[in-house]
């Protein structure tokens, strides 16, 4: 029986590919075709349809890399073609690549309608079903002659490096046939010969397919394939039409195209992805009614509103009719590691109110297929946005530990359980065949008390969708022995079910730490940079703003913060921020980020001068929400003059470095640039463990197994070099600071000016680190080894703080050798604790060491500053950069939380006529305000949304400078949900609040 086996699957495979699938279209002719090559950017179809084409033949080239080719393509359907199907059929060159990665076309009526896409795996084109003979046939094919982006290192990833040979020919363009028969005989013996092959060798199922197969071959004459191919229907009927057992597994098969925002093709490539998807979707839904499709990303359907206007249109009436599906709640499928609280929170509120708007429809999921694991602030965020359930691929990835549960409850930083499911089908870009739909009953680890699962289906990553041959799978699928049974169903229905069917799922509690990908956390510095600037400059946008249309009647600048806002949110995606994408998207969002960055300030700062007024003092305002050097939290002061009753700061030479001293801390540098010493004077602490030195460059080998960009591997860690070799070690010293300066050159050309400064009354050492950075696969870190015994780092995170064992015990613990930090990274043992705080960082790694000399613990923390992967961009970080980041002894949760926004909102000074005192204050400084705001309604109430950040219960009292009418709590959307007392305000442990203050 296994020869059996073999031999009728060998045969099964070679009579597919040479008999039966080009027996599809038995009859073709050559369509005529004419091209015209737009140069530069792509153009709006009426300019192409007006321009003037040449003769094109088919196996000649076209298509520079990132280039655009119209093809007119036209025939007349032969009278003898009557009563039959009838479709072209054109190959633009496609080959055997995934759909997505290659050449891709859109098709037009003449009168500019888009009809469908066109990609590998779906290459037809409707002409008339059933022909009446004599028909005209002509069409529009804008054809995008995307390269295929291949490792491991290329310069097709940006035009300006990519160069001008033309990638693809054209290998098809004909006018064919279709034989219904000879392809539903295709789908027949393709989904149950991968049934077939998934079912267990002892399950009788198995070899009962495999018999039918035998003798469907048996029947088909291969000299007839058309003729005969309705005997081979015959021969597999039985087997497809025993039904599936009563008990057997239920998948919610759903339409989808995972399209990424940007990734391997930049932004503008994505707007046509979307366009050639969606037609693609339409066109499939008017053919079959029954077909549902998921879709989700605001920022797509705002794509296809602004540039093309008729598909949109097309999708508003269909999701009115329920078969286009709005899902997710989101601006984009973003990164949710990387973005600041208040920015994930506005991913949810931007995506939710546009498919209100737009649809009047509320998304009751969170869909986030392929984002690089899971905050643990997210469920909280979740339910507070009005959604319910939660969605991820991305966990099977896991390089280490295989995740126990496709669906459970998953509880968040203060919490809140959400109802999550991971599909077991293992892939967010199903084919629906049988094997697959095989595999997910097989894996699916919830057997027993749960039996349903969730399969998206379509091409996806760069696009495409569902095809008709997916369809016809998931009806062969609905009911068949062997197989789950398969319904294809909006997620809702699966979501609703599931959880009725499983309510008490299983909890998995914090983060859902992916053990994959952990590179881009730093790959790219320059989009981590720009995204934490343009968060941080959005808060003080937002603040002035809001406090100046309260005190003065400036005007609010609704408009330009919402498009500013969507921007960042864009950048975001989970390819883009992550530094995963190619050069031009790398390239473009540099320039992006920098103008962003340069309209904020310019906003901000006509509202600051709206409030302060006329006048010559120097005025200083603190967009921090805590209180420093005098200045109120959300205010402005009067500069003050000079402070000569402090301490200053000294600088003592010694052996060949320096201390400093400012009567908190004294810090020694020693001769070779490294602080040797950090003295917390009030406790008399020492942070640098014995014999160790801090602030010290380190690199190390990097060229992770796969994923350049994305991965770092725990092997890294094996090779290390110090980098201590001193170009130039110089002090600059005065009363109010002291600064070392040090120079160092290191790697192939790379060099570094590090600086060390102590000012008066700061109870922090700065650093900063001016890397000119020319190495290749290569990480930059910098070390800060601390005496201190700490069993765990609590690292920030969106509205919180999540804490990491700093032990190895598990495989667990162990595969979190590198984690994301935001704005701080806290280590401490009961009585004392370090806080390490930055401007732009997101990669850390923390290790324990036992030191032979005192048999006392190092705990070492260590910020990762660059890589130098070279795929997918090659030339990825080189160049300069400078970091900002401080080490505050003796620091607790609330200084750690403090100290991070103070390094990330510096005061701003300007001249004016006096000081403003805060819009909004709160009493504690546990509870922090995240953002004031104008209320998205327009309606000039003030928002503001705060949160507990210290991990315990808290009561605040908030202060306004205006009285309001009223105030109530709000869900996210800032819908009221409740009163609210401001003066005494409990909050759980990370608690988030949104207040809603009514004007009078």
């Amino acid at each position: 029986m296994h020869d059996d086996r073999e031999l009728t699957e060998q045969r099964l495979a070679r009579v597919l590919r040479e008999r039966l699938r080009p027996a599809i279209h038995p009859h073709a002719l050559p369509l005529t075709v004419a091209a015209w090559h737009p140069a530069g950017e792509p153009v709006p179809p009426s300019a192409a349809l007006a321009a003037a084409y040449e003769p094109f033949a088919p196996g000649a080239a076209w298509g520079p890399p990132w280039g655009t080719s119209w093809f007119r393509m036209s025939a007349t359907v032969p009278a003898e073609w009557a009563g039959r199907p009838v479709e072209a059929v054109v190959d633009l060159g496609f080959g055997d690549t995934v759909p997505g990665f290659s050449a891709e076309g859109l098709v037009h009526r003449p009168d500019g309608t888009p009809v469908k896409g066109i990609h590998p795996r779906n290459r037809w084109i409707p002409v008339a079903d059933p022909a009446s003979g004599g028909e005209e046939f002509l069409v529009y094919v804008e054809a995008a002659a995307n390269p295929l982006i291949e490792g491991p290192v290329t310069a097709l990833g940006d035009s300006e490096t990519a160069g001008d040979r033309p990638l693809y020919r054209l290998r098809q363009a004909e006018l064919a046939v279709r034989d219904a028969t000879v392809w539903e005989l295709v789908q027949d013996l393709e989904v149950l010969d991968g049934l077939m092959r998934e079912l267990p060798r002892e399950e009788p199922r198995r070899w009962e397919l495999l018999r039918a197969i035998g003798r469907a071959l048996d029947a088909l004459d291969l000299k007839d394939i058309g003729g005969s191919a309705a005997a081979a229907r015959t021969e597999l009927a039985p087997a497809l039409a025993a039904p599936a057992h009563h008990s057997a597994h239920r998948v919610t098969a759903v339409g989808h195209a995972h399209i990424d925002s940007a990734w391997l093709w930049p932004l503008r490539e994505t707007v046509r992805k979307v366009a050639r998807t969606t037609a693609n979707t339409l066109a499939l839904m008017d053919d079959h009614p029954e077909y549902v499709f998921a879709m989700s990303q605001a920022q797509q359907y705002a794509w296809l509103k602004e540039h093309r206007p008729q598909l949109y249109e097309r999708v508003k009436k269909k999701v009115a009719a329920g078969q286009f599906v709005p899902v997710g709640g989101m601006w984009v499928e973003s990164d949710v590691n990387l973005p600041g609280g208040e920015a994930l929170a506005r991913q949810l509120i931007h995506g939710k109110r546009f498919f209100l708007e737009e649809f009047g429809v509320e998304c009751e999921e969170v869909w986030l297929p392929d984002s690089f694991g899971y905050s643990a602030a997210l469920p909280q965020l979740i339910a507070l946005a009005g959604a319910r359930w939660f969605l991820t691929q991305k966990i099977s990835w896991n390089q280490t530990n295989p995740f126990p549960h496709h669906t459970f409850r998953w509880e968040g930083l203060d919490g809140t359980r959400i109802f999550s499911h991971f599909p077991s089908v293992d892939t967010y870009n199903s084919e629906l065949s049988g094997a697959e739909m095989a595999h997910a009953v097989r894996v699916f680890r919830d057997k027993g008390p749960a039996s349903r699962s969730l399969a998206p289906f379509g091409y996806g990553d760069g696009g495409g969708g569902a095809t008709r041959e997916m369809l016809a799978r998931a009806a062969r699928l609905r009911d068949l022995e062997g197989s789950p049974r398969v319904a294809v169903e909006p997620p809702a229905r699966f979501f609703a079910a599931a959880e009725r069917e499983y309510p008490d799922a299983p909890v998995w509690v914090g983060e859902l730490y992916f053990e994959l990908h952990r590179g881009t956390y730093t790959s790219q510095a320059a989009m981590k940079q720009g995204n934490r600037r343009c968060e941080h400059l959005l808060r003080e946008a937002e603040l002035w703003a809001a406090t100046a249309a309260v005190r003065t009647g400036h005007p609010y600048p609704y408009e330009q913060l919402e498009r500013l806002w969507r921007t960042v949110l864009l950048h975001q995606f989970h390819d883009i921020l992550p530094g995963s994408s190619i050069a031009w998207v790398h390239r473009e969002a540099r320039q992006t980020y920098a103008d962003t960055a340069a309209e904020l300030t310019a906003l901000a700062g006509a509202a600051r001068r709206a409030l302060t007024g006329a006048g010559d003092r120097r005025v200083v305002f603190n967009a921090a929400p805590h209180a420093r050097g005098g200045i109120p939290a959300g205010g402005a002061e009067v500069a003050a003059a000079p402070d000569s009753g402090g301490d200053p700061v000294t600088a003592t030479a010694a052996d060949g470095g320096w201390v400093l001293d400012n009567g908190l801390l004294r810090v020694t540098v020693d001769g070779r640039g490294l602080v040797s010493s950090v003295r917390h004077l009030a406790s008399g602490r020492e942070a640098v463990a014995p014999g160790a030195a801090a602030n010290l460059l380190q690199s190390h080998p990097d060229l992770p197994n796969r994923w350049d960009a994305w991965d770092v591997d725990a092997f890294y860690r094996n090779t290390r070099t110090d980098l201590t070799d001193l170009e130039g070690l110089d002090l600059d010293a005065g009363p109010d600071a002291a600064t070392v300066r040090v120079e160092r050159r290191f790697g192939a050309a790379s060099a570094v000016i590090q600086t060390i400064t102590l000012a008066a009354g700061s109870a922090v050492v700065d650093f900063t680190a001016e890397v000119d950075w020319h190495e290749s696969e290569t990480f930059l870190k910098a070390a800060f080894p601390l005496d201190i015994r700490a069993a765990d780092s609590a690292a920030e995170t969106q509205f919180g703080h999540v804490r990491r064992a700093t032990h190895t015990n598990t495989t667990w613990e162990a595969a979190k050798f590198e984690i994301c930090a935001h704005r701080f990274l806290h280590l401490s043992e009961p009585g004392w604790g370090a806080a390490l705080v930055n401007d732009s960082t997101y990669g850390h790694d923390v290790t324990r060491t036992v030191r032979e000399t005192d048999g006392g613990t190092t705990t070492t923390a260590r910020l990762s500053l660059l890589r130098a992967p070279r795929f997918p961009d090659p030339a990825t970080d080189q160049g300069r950069h400078t970091f900002r980041y401080a080490l505050a002894p003796g620091a607790e949760i609330t200084d750690a939380v403090r100290e991070g926004y103070r390094i990330n909102l510096p005061e701003r000074h300007l001249t004016g006529a006096g000081p403003v005192s805060p819009l909004v204050t709160s009493s504690n400084d546990q509870v922090v305000i995240e953002a004031v705001k104008l209320a998205e309604d327009r309606s000039g109430d003030v928002v503001v949304r705060l949160y507990e950040s210290a991990g315990g219960r808290a009561t605040t009292r908030l202060t306004t400078s205006f009285t309001p009418a009223s105030a109530a709590r709000t869900d996210l959307l800032e819908r009221p949900q409740g009163p609210a007392d401001l003066a005494e305000l409990t909050l759980r442990p990370f608690e988030i609040v949104t207040l809603r203050l009514a004007r009078p």
